[in-house]
């Protein structure tokens, strides 16, 4: 006899996917979009962009090497959901020490298997990232509409998943000290800053400048995290304070955010860029980088005018931003998510190098 279907997901469009729960039992309303990794589920669940977002996973099996205990990127995640075609609930990896669904309940997400992931993926492609709904199979369609209709995003959303104090991550014989602003940080973030020297504190949004410059930075990090630039506009106080005093790095958000303090304009993507096979190429040496990345605005270079910023880097599919940097200022960002080895990090060193010679 066949099971039942105990979960069902359905979209703002009316469009309706039945299947079977795994993760935590519980409902939820948000915005829904396509991730087209093929492995590292475990980062996108615990990646503090992906806060308050259910995520469908276009790779048709998800669960099958586990969760660890060393690979989150957040203390706590906060994704809304996940969806997949297949679950794996019987993991086969020596470095596994829970289930996805097992790590998914602890952190009380919730989870739908057994639907086509193809077709959503197509609706977002088609029709733009939407709300959805994730509920129990014998919710009303109708009941359901009218609850994501009703639904209001989080405008603080990335104060929410922000630290709430400052703590440290140090690195034997450091070199360099960064202080990080925790806008929805990843700890492959840190855990590559100190793997090139640097001693890091990550502190909270709302930290003011004087509390900045007691920790005696060479650096400011502006990190990644969820929602719009906009509804930070502390963040951007902070930058416009620091910028040509201290080297700036920003990514993901933080990218945005530097944007902003210098006047550009950010814009909602119809339906962003979730993945971690994202071909960049590099204008300057004209080489291409596949890079991951996990993002629903983008920088509009058209804006640049008077900003003093200049596009260093260019998704290869659709020709949007990735990176910039500023002419005016020892400052840089990237839109996608640099790993612990790119070539943006050596940067910031020598800029943090330069800048100690300069104050020498």
């Amino acid at each position: 006899m066949a099971r039942a279907f105990d979960r069902k997901l359905i979209l703002e469009n009316g469009a309706e996917f039945a299947g079977y729960g795994f993760g935590a039992v519980c409902e939820r309303i948000c915005e829904i979009v396509f991730n087209t990794s093929m492995v590292g589920y475990q980062e996108i669940i615990s990646d503090p962009s992906h806060a308050a977002q259910i995520v469908c996973m276009t790779y048709p099996v998800i669960g099958s090497y586990g969760v660890n205990d060393e690979d989150d990127e957040s203390r706590n995640p906060t994704i809304g959901g996940l969806v997949v075609r297949d679950y794996n609930d019987v993991p086969s990896n020596f470095r596994y020490t829970k289930t996805l669904s097992e790590a998914m309940e602890e952190d009380g997400i919730p989870g739908i298997y057994g639907v086509d992931t193809r077709a959503i993926a197509r609706i977002i492609g088609r029709e733009g990232t939407m709300r959805a709904m994730l509920t129990s199979a014998d919710t009303a369609k109708e009941d359901a509409l009218a609850a994501i209709a009703a639904w209001t995003p989080n405008r603080k959303i990335a104060e929410s998943v922000s630290c709430k104090k400052r703590w440290y991550s140090r690195t034997p014989n450091p070199k360099y000290n960064v202080v990080a602003v925790d806008c929805g940080i990843k700890l492959s973030s840190v855990r590559a800053f100190n793997a090139h020297g640097c001693n890091v504190t990550v502190v909270p949004i709302g930290t003011t400048e004087a509390e900045i410059l007691a920790l005696k930075p060479d650096g400011l990090y502006i990190s990644n995290g969820p929602g719009a630039a906009e509804d930070v506009p502390g963040v951007i106080a902070l930058i416009r304070a620091f910028r040509g005093r201290l080297p700036i790095f920003g990514a993901g958000l933080g990218h945005e955010l530097i944007a902003l303090t210098c006047g550009a304009r950010v814009f909602k993507m119809k339906a962003g860029h979730q993945g971690g096979n994202h071909p960049v190429r590099n204008l300057d040496t004209g080489k291409i980088e596949i890079n991951a990345q996990s993002h629903g605005y983008c920088v509009d270079p058209e804006s640049f005018t008077g900003t003093g910023l200049r596009m260093t880097h260019q998704n290869v599919l659709d020709g949007t931003l990735e990176a910039m940097e500023s002419t005016e200022y020892p400052m840089f960002s990237s839109q996608f998510n640099p790993g612990a080895e790119h070539e943006l990090y050596d940067r910031f060193i020598r800029m943090m190098e330069e800048g100690r010679k300069r104050n020498a």
